[in-house]
């Protein structure tokens, strides 16, 4: 569970901070996401989604592809250095 003193985002404070972290990601993307699910963790205060950085980073990080050299559809095998 976060701690207790994790800062709280409201949606647009939530896309902010996403993007700040290098993720650009728009307010109504969190809130399409909370409607179809695949989203940040979030829990509500009344009616309003909050989100903790954690649970943010974590869900922009799991989007992420592994480390590419190309967009080759088959750059799975290392680059060897020549010599």
């Amino acid at each position: 569970m976060d701690e207790p003193t994790s800062r709280r985002f409201d949606t647009r404070q939530a896309a902010d901070y996403l993007t700040g972290e290098g993720y650009k990601t728009a307010p109504a993307t969190l809130s399409k996401f909370r409607c179809i699910g695949g989203g940040p963790e979030f829990e509500l205060w009344g009616r309003t989604p909050i989100y903790t950085g954690p649970n943010l980073l974590n869900w922009a990080r799991a989007r992420c592809s592994k480390p590419r050299r190309s967009n080759h559809a088959n750059d799975h095998q290392p680059v060897l250095p020549t010599t």
